[in-house]
């Protein structure tokens, strides 16, 4: 493999540029003074972005929209009844091999 050095400062470059954003906030934001209310919000977006990037991904992980929202529905069940994530992955892809070699 062969990195020239523009594409090693490059790769420096992209990590400097991600790591701003997550260093400002703990710089310049004084969180422990925020409402709970704001806290509360804050830390309900994590979940409302996974769930955002990851259901395109169910809807086009294969040309038959069931075959994903089956998956993702089999995933719900298993994380709402607190299933491990390792038990919640290796399940839903488990029950797409039994599907997929059923139908």
């Amino acid at each position: 493999m062969n990195l020239s050095i523009p594409i090693v400062w490059m790769i420096v470059g992209m990590g400097i540029v991600t790591y701003i954003p997550r260093l400002l906030p703990l710089i310049l934001l004084q969180t422990e003074n925020w409402p709970t209310w704001s806290k509360k919000m804050l830390s309900r977006v994590p979940y409302a972005v996974l769930g955002a990037l990851i259901f395109p991904g169910i809807l086009s992980v294969h040309e038959n929209v069931f075959y994903g929202l089956f998956g993702g529905i089999i995933a719900i069940l298993f994380a709402y009844l607190n299933m491990p994530l390792i038990v919640v992955v290796g399940g839903t892809i488990v029950s797409l091999a039994a599907m997929t070699y059923i139908f």
